[in-house]
Order: C-alpha cells, then sequence, then structure tokens
C-alpha cells in the first residue's frame, strides 16, 4: 500500500479553523489520505474558547492504535495534546509504531485563549521534543518552551539551535516580520516570507505543521517542505474567508 497517509492527533475546533479539521482539509489539499485522533473536544470560534472536554486516555490509545496498525503511516503531526497523560501516551506511540511525528506545540490559540494544562511546556520537553522529528512552535510557543525571549530574527535563530535536541525546529515568523527560522541538522536556514495584513489567521499553525508533514509524506526533504508550507500558508491566508486560511485556494 502506497503511503500517502497521515495522521493528525489534536483537538476538535467545531468552528473548522483550527485543529483536526483545519489539519485533514490541509492534508487532502496536498493529496494526502488523512486520518486523525481526536484528544480534546472545544467549544470555540475564531473569538475564543469557552470550553475544553479532554477524551478519556482510553479512548485516545484505541483510537491510535486503530490508525496505526492498519494504515501506512510514516509522518504523524501532533497539536493540542492539552495534559501530561496524552503527551506521556503519544510519546509512547511514537516509539512503538516507530515514525516520524510533526510536532506543533499548541498551547495558546490564535484569540488568546489557554489550549493546555499547567507547566505543559515542561512535559512537552520532558517526553515528546527528543522524539519529534520537527518541531515546529510560533514564537510565543518557542518563547514557553526556551524561557527565552524573542524579538528579532537572531533571537529566533538563538532559540531554534536552543531547542533542537535531536531533532530539527522551525520557529514560524508570522508574529514578528513573516520570516520562518528552521534549524536542520545543526545548520540555520532563513525562509523568507511576507506579512500579510488579515483577520484570516485562525489554525494557521495548524495550518502550517499539516502543510509540512504534508510535503515531508510526498518525498521533499526538510528545507523544501518549510519553504513549500510558508509559500502555502501565505497564500491561504491572503486568501482566507470565516476568520480562517483557505486551504483551498486556487493555485
Amino acid at each position: 500500500m502506497k503511503s500517502n497517509c497521515s495522521l493528525s492527533i489534536a483537538g476538535l475546533d467545531p468552528s473548522g479553523g483550527a485543529g483536526i479539521l483545519a489539519d485533514c482539509k490541509t492534508f487532502h489539499a496536498h493529496g494526502i489520505y488523512a486520518t486523525c485522533v481526536v484528544t480534546c473536544i472545544t467549544a470555540q470560534n475564531p473569538f475564543g474558547v469557552i470550553n475544553i472536554q479532554e477524551i478519556d486516555l482510553k479512548v485516545i490509545e484505541d483510537e491510535i492504535d486503530q490508525i496505526l496498525d492498519v494504515y501506512p503511516i510514516k509522518y504523524i503531526k501532533t497539536g493540542m495534546l492539552y495534559s501530561e497523560d496524552i503527551i506521556k501516551l503519544v510519546s509512547r506511540k511514537i516509539s512503538e509504531y516507530d515514525i516520524s511525528a510533526v510536532v506543533d506545540p499548541v498551547m495558546i490559540s490564535e484569540s488568546g485563549s489557554e489550549l493546555a494544562k499547567d507547566e505543559y511546556p515542561e512535559y512537552i520537553k520532558k517526553y515528546l521534543l527528543k522524539k519529534s522529528y520537527l518541531i515546529t512552535p510560533n514564537i510565543h510557543e518557542a518563547e514557553k518552551l526556551s524561557g527565552k525571549s524573542i524579538t528579532n530574527e537572531e533571537d529566533m535563530k538563538e532559540v531554534a539551535e536552543y531547542l533542537s535536541y535531536d531533532n530539527n525546529v522551525v520557529i514560524t515568523g508570522g508574529h514578528l516580520k513573516g520570516n520562518d527560522i528552521l534549524c536542520f541538522e545543526d545548520k540555520i536556514y532563513e525562509i523568507k516570507g511576507n506579512m500579510i495584513p488579515s483577520n484570516n489567521t485562525h489554525g494557521t499553525g495548524c495550518t502550517y505543521s499539516s502543510a509540512v508533514t504534508s510535503n515531508l509524506i510526498k518525498g521533499e526533504n526538510i528545507v523544501e517542505s518549510c519553504q513549500k508550507s510558508n509559500q502555502f500558508i501565505q497564500k491561504a491566508i491572503k486568501n482566507g474567508y470565516n476568520y480562517a486560511p483557505n486551504q483551498f485556494y486556487e493555485k
């Protein structure tokens, strides 16, 4: 069976802008067969999150096993993992199934709502960073993970190097000037982007990390995957609507 499948392990945003719905739309837009595991059900829209229901851990484990026992998945993408228990479970499954993980360390929604329990950055660092193939934090998430302040691209480069344990790191620069900084095999790459004035930014991190995962599945190397995903998310935002990127813009 051809390995053109991916798996998103993330939360459900019923508005469709972020979480597993954004991930699955992005996979589909790249010609990738999408599967998903729900970690949390949220009550939210682009303006805020009012409720979060964590899914029972055994149910999450059963979801993961039912997918990975059947589908030939090489790369998974993780989003909202919410708690230490879910992070530990996902870390264990990455090892058990020997798969590569693109980790989007979701902590706060675009509207500023908390999407993780206390000490979440420490759990990500302790259990998941060394297990991941690539992490894709935005500037705020990179600051939380590193404990360092980022005010310019030199700071981004320093933090990317700091966070690259045994993995690779791309810090997305949408909250700064639009350029992304990738640390790949101890080398720094600056991926040029542009700031796009828009309200269609709900779920941009989810869409970007899923685009990177899709490109990796299609055989692109990590630099090309990040470059193409940067271009994809810019066009998706530019052509977005309903406060979210449009993954199916006319290419």
